[in-house]
């Protein structure tokens, strides 16, 4: 009974990244632009060739176990696998590196079969033995793991009573747990071995079971993996069943967006991840294909530390909530293609509470300004707000991807006499800052696939990891927990908007927008697919040479 109530919550749910965020895109019969006329797609795949990936952040580690950077969670990836997968077609959880998987009736136990055959790209054979290590790793507080450790929280013991039987025992049933064993960059079996061997350099040397292998990492520049040529072990929904068609995947470094449109054109870089005003200019290139998918995440927050002493005013934070005119942000920034969001999780995300809508902290100046005067803050001769001498001043931490919406905020937190300055930082620096509390206000976005989510971003348990505001609330704490142990999906789904009601009545955020995602391919790669779950699939990908 709990088999059948966990698969059904996983086909309502379309998983953090606190993306921090997902490669993503959707089927290309579906929702990418193509040319009728083009028969590029009717080719036999052909073996060899680069895929080159532009990306706009350079990762701060490929340990998977240290990092919380999206773009580390994507590479790591590539080079690892996971326990369970997604379906891209259902969403449906089936086996990958298990061969199968029971869970007992009461939901704590999860029995998996590790497949035989399989070994680390150092010749590692992978066992039970070796999950487990895995396992025990992340859960050591020494090891020090950012987003990994939240994704296993709850484990009760792992056990592996043989080579291929791996116990993992919950201190209560968890919900989005089958889900989250289908993570392959974040929770992948590595090899302790090469973990030994390396030391404090595996996260530049890193050693994993899947289809790629790294080879350099070019600091500022790339970092390049080749095919793992032992490889033949891939998800069932991959046509290709053995190692991957392409010599080398690069991923290149490029902050700026016109660089990396400049290099998507001369083709040095074949894929690039683009806002909506620029995929709309190559639509109807004969030479791309654009693909695109409704994100399942906020494509842009602004998150508040609420231990600072004035944003723990209530009346602060939702005057800066509706300071913020999200439809003028979203026609500027995503050129109007996207949808102004006014709580914590998107509508593409299962336990979303449509009555968000009519509570959410709308954009109001007036009110805005009121709350701050009853506040006991008021306009001096400059137009900024004062109280007691003190000028109503934050700094606003953003990474070079947010310099519009950052510009366009600083100019509507002035309309209602707040000063915002804007101190723009590279991304690993930015996620480190914002981990330890030592910032005022951030822009961020995240990308998952399930309502624990808010497990993962509000906790109090979570402060010194993805809990940047810094969220101590008792009674969302209980909620958040019930959440995750809860299996009926009717059930859930009230846990969860009761939940989202506390958030955005206490205005812990400033939710912004949610978006779809936009990846422009040069049709020189073939057999691209992209799905919700998985983000880029690119097993079955190729170089028309």
């Amino acid at each position: 009974m709990v088999v059948k109530h966990l698969k059904k919550s996983y086909l309502l749910i379309t998983v953090f990244i606190l993306s921090m965020f997902i490669l993503a895109a959707c089927s290309s019969d579906k929702e990418s632009t193509k040319d009728q006329g083009d028969d590029l797609n009717q080719s036999t795949p052909q073996s060899g060739g680069t895929i080159t990936i532009a990306a706009a952040e350079e990762p701060d580690t490929l340990d998977p176990h240290k990092t919380g950077m999206n773009v580390a969670s994507r590479i790591t990836g590539l080079m690892g696998a996971s326990l369970l997968t997604n379906d891209p077609e259902t969403n449906e959880i089936k086996p990958f590196l298990a061969d199968s998987y029971t869970v007992s009736k009461d939901g704590k136990t999860i029995t998996l079969k590790i497949r035989q055959g399989i070994v680390f790209h150092d010749g590692t054979p992978l066992t039970a033995k070796v999950y487990k290590e895995t396992f025990d790793r992340i859960l050591n507080p020494e090891t020090g793991a950012k987003v990994a450790a939240n994704f296993i929280a709850g484990i009760k013991t792992v056990s592996a009573p043989d080579d291929q039987t791996l116990v993992i025992e919950l201190v209560v049933p968890s919900a989005p747990f089958l889900s989250n064993l289908a993570l392959e960059g974040y929770l992948q079996p590595l090899s302790l071995t090469a973990i030994e061997k390396q030391g404090d350099d595996y996260g530049r040397n890193p050693v994993g079971v899947g289809p790629w292998k790294f080879k350099e990492w070019v600091n500022g520049q790339s970092i390049t993996l080749v095919r793992n040529e032992e490889y033949k072990w891939s998800q069932s929904f991959y046509e290709n069943k053995e190692k991957a068609y392409p010599e080398k995947l690069v991923y290149k470094f490029i902050k700026d967006t016109q660089t990396m449109l400049a290099a998507l054109d001369s083709g040095s870089v074949d894929i690039v991840n683009a806002a909506a005003k620029d995929a709309q200019r190559y639509r109807n290139n004969k030479k791309f294909e654009v693909l695109e998918i409704d994100s399942q995440g906020i494509g842009l927050f602004l998150e508040m530390n609420i231990e600072n002493k004035i944003l723990k005013d209530t009346n602060v934070r939702k005057a800066i909530n509706m300071a913020l005119n999200k439809e003028t942000i979203i026609k500027a920034v995503l050129n109007g293609e996207g949808k102004p969001a006014n709580g914590p999780l998107p509508p593409t995300i299962f336990g979303y509470d449509p009555n968000v809508e009519s509570y959410g902290n709308k954009y109001n100046q007036e009110n805005a300004i009121k709350l701050l005067e009853s506040s006991g803050w008021s306009k001096n001769s400059t137009g900024i707000m004062e109280k007691d001498g003190e000028v109503l001043r934050f700094e606003l931490l953003t990474d070079s991807t947010h310099k519009q919406p950052a510009q366009i905020v600083q100019a509507m937190f002035k309309e209602i006499g707040i000063d915002l300055s804007i101190q723009t930082i590279e991304a690993g620096t930015l996620m480190e800052k914002v981990s330890k509390g030592e910032y005022e206000i951030s822009f961020l976005k995240y990308t998952y696939n399930d309502p624990d989510v808010l497990y993962i971003l509000f906790h109090s348990s979570q402060i010194g990891g993805l809990n940047h505001a810094r969220v101590q609330n008792a009674k969302l704490d209980a909620l958040l927990e019930q959440g995750r142990t809860t299996i009926e999906t009717e059930e859930r789904k009230k846990i969860y908007a009761e939940a989202q009601k506390i958030i955005v009545e206490e205005a812990y955020w400033a939710p912004i927008y949610t978006q779809k995602e936009y990846y422009i391919v040069n049709k020189r790669v073939q057999g691209l697919k992209l799905s919700n779950s998985n983000g880029l699939l690119i097993h079955d990908s190729w170089v028309k040479q």
